[in-house]
């Protein structure tokens, strides 16, 4: 099918992580940079502002190499998937929707949503190593404290769920959650890399 473009000759793409499935960015795009996105494995923009095609990452180091792109059901609108090199957002923020308008109450948030951040903000703790940071801290202390302490929330959780306290339970899952997190960014372990392997238990 081909797709569909506006007046102006552009099409909406959505950027979304592969690995969290985080909305990172909103653009549009023209032939030209569908072309150029295709032939170079790399996002690529047309800015409506400058009336010019844009790289994205170009200047930034910021780059986006795609892993697929689909488009909807009447064609004209895109969604990308990409693995993100640095930050997608100018102001230094991973994604550009990192500000909320409105969030109902009582409402549980998606666990996707609240891995895909705990996940940004494990990243930045390992680059920043800000002072007073405790996941700082075993990035400082090294992969054998990490994994120590994933030794130790496992066991915790394993004995939490011998007893009928549930919100122990959840407590101490989180924990081993959150530390094997840790170890799998020391690492360099993608999620989609976890992703993909658990793929494998659809049976």
């Amino acid at each position: 099918m081909e797709l569909k473009f506006d007046e102006k000759g552009l099409i909406p793409a959505v950027v979304q992580d592969i690995d969290t499935r985080e909305v990172l960015m909103v653009a549009y795009m023209n032939e030209e940079s569908v072309k150029k996105s295709l032939e170079t494995g790399q996002t690529w923009f047309y800015s409506r502002s400058r009336n010019a095609l844009w790289h994205k990452g170009e200047t930034s180091g910021n780059t986006q190499e795609i892993v697929e792109i689909r488009y909807d059901c009447d064609a004209d609108c895109l969604l990308i998937k990409v693995r993100q090199k640095g930050v997608a957002c100018h102001t230094g923020n991973y994604s550009c929707f990192y500000r909320t308008l409105w969030e109902g109450k009582g409402e549980r948030e998606d666990l996707n949503e609240v891995l895909a951040k705990l996940w940004q903000i494990i990243l930045d703790r390992k680059q920043k190593l800000p002072e007073g940071s405790y996941t700082a801290k075993l990035f400082q202390k090294g992969i054998d404290k990490i994994a120590q302490k994933v030794g130790e929330e496992a066991v915790e959780t394993v004995i939490a769920s011998k007893n009928d306290d549930k919100g122990e339970l959840i407590y101490e899952a989180a924990d081993l959650v959150y530390h094997l997190l840790v170890l799998l960014a020391a690492k360099d372990v993608a999620l989609g890399d976890i992703a993909e392997e658990l793929k494998k238990r659809f049976k």
